[in-house]
């Protein structure tokens, strides 16, 4: 994996006879692999699970850490939340949203739980939440259990959506769930639905789904656990009533750290973070908080201190941005490079392999930083969960990687994740392993006993 530049691709001569422009590689590829802190044997093409954070970044959560086990009380009590503002005003500022309308938590799905547990259900028992078959599965487990432990006052309603789709149809079938919903007596409360969808990974048309959400008088609860670092985001523009967004994927903060944005009309809404602490004002009055520099905002002091927790990640949200600005020539940079690989990697893979990628004719669903590449496989091994497992354990083991699978109807598919960090080599080794792999699944040589 050494700093060898593929200069016959398009993406790094800097332009795609499909995609027009893209920009050069001088700055992005495999040399800004000296910033992070790969094992030199491994090949990370699965950013989009965990994300990476640089070395520098990583030096100042170590710094922020040090700081709290120097003086406690003085960085708990009185540096943290000036330092913990400073970080807001920078996600604001990268979302386009007011900083008093955004807020850190430990993940995206927090945020998700955080929304759907605040919300109140009719004793009608005609709420409903939809969402969409391709939910990421702790979601929509979260949905299970809103629902579970409702007392009956909530259901929930999937709308199934089947892959390559175009996006009015994603959105029609929005829009007959909302009729659907009201045909048998219920009532759509909130849509719970991705920025950029886990497995596979494709852009989700969140912007019209939000559009169409305003139209039904449905509340929109976005989740871009794949978002911000990876797509232009503009949430003035948006304006969803409910957005969180993973930064210690795209964005490149340490992990875990998530931004919560909920607008100033739906704040009332959210009466406590998760857990309930100092922040939280209940209808009784107010109880002593021992905190001081209490923010003015009340959703905003909500989520100030959450308990006792390292919160150092959240410290690094304004470094992390800084980082991208000054190192790697900033976001639109970082996006255009990203997105372009992808594609430009996906379709590289896709033919050592000898498939396709997974897209619509419109091209919309990889818009995004994230391909899914077909396997070469028969039926019945697709089918089989037994050897998906092995696959992806033997890229632990045999090849220093790892690649997700996940499965359609008589098709395996693998995602593959670009970053600054890699280049079109990288998507044309992913392509060799995967044949490899599916050579020895033909052959019948996977070791099971391994499970």
């Amino acid at each position: 994996m050494g700093p060898t530049e593929q200069s016959s691709s398009s993406i790094n001569s800097g332009y795609n006879a499909v995609d027009g422009p893209v920009i050069s590689s001088s700055i992005l590829g495999q040399r800004v692999l000296q910033h992070f802190e790969f094992h030199p044997s491994y090949r990370n093409l699965n950013h989009g699970s965990f994300g990476a954070s640089p070395r520098d970044i990583r030096k100042k959560l170590r710094y922020y850490q040090d700081l709290t086990e120097a003086t406690p009380d003085k960085f708990l009590r009185y540096d943290l939340p000036s330092i913990l503002n400073e970080s807001r005003e920078a996600v604001a500022k990268l979302l386009n949203a007011p900083p008093d309308t955004v807020v850190f938590v430990p993940n995206a799905t927090t945020g998700v739980n955080t929304i759907l547990r605040s919300l109140t259900w009719n004793d009608d028992c005609k709420d409903e939440i939809l969402y969409f078959n391709t939910i990421y599965g702790a979601c929509g487990k979260t949905i299970d259990y809103i629902v579970d432990s409702g007392l009956g006052r909530v259901s929930s309603r999937a709308i199934q959506i089947t892959y390559p789709c175009e996006d009015e149809e994603i959105v029609n079938s929005f829009k007959a769930a909302v009729q659907s919903s009201t045909g048998s007596g219920k009532r759509a409360k909130v849509c719970v639905f991705d920025v950029v969808s886990s497995l596979p990974g494709v852009r989700f048309p969140f912007e019209a789904i939000d559009k169409a959400c305003k139209e039904a008088g449905v509340l929109s609860l976005m989740d871009g656990a794949q978002g911000i670092g990876m797509i232009d985001l503009d949430l003035r523009a948006l304006d969803p009533d409910f957005f969180v967004s993973n930064c210690h994927k795209w964005l490149h903060v340490p992990r875990g750290c998530a931004v919560l944005y909920v607008p100033p009309r739906n704040q009332a809404l959210i009466t406590s973070s998760l857990p309930t602490s100092h922040g939280y004002v209940a209808k009784s009055g107010a109880r002593f908080n021992p905190l001081p520099m209490a923010n003015p905002s009340t959703f905003v002091n909500n989520f100030q201190f959450v308990g006792t927790m390292d919160s150092s990640s959240y410290l690094c949200v304004k470094d992390a941005i800084a980082w991208r600005q000054e190192v790697l020539g900033g976001e639109a940079r970082i996006i255009e490079y990203v997105q372009a690989l992808a594609k430009e990697g996906g379709k590289k893979a896709a033919g050592i392999l000898g498939t396709e990628v997974l897209d619509n004719k419109s091209g919309s669903m990889s818009n995004c930083g994230m391909t899914n590449v077909a396997l070469p496989l028969e039926a019945e091994a697709v089918a089989d969960v037994k050897i998906r497992e092995w696959m992806m354990e033997a890229m632990i083991h045999d090849y220093k990687t790892f690649v997700p699978l996940f499965a359609t109807p008589g098709r395996l598919y693998a995602r593959l994740s670009a970053q600054v960090y890699l280049n079109v080599e990288d998507f044309e080794w992913a392509g060799q392993m995967l044949l490899d792999l599916c050579g020895r699944v033909a052959k019948g040589t996977t070791p099971f006993s391994r499970l």
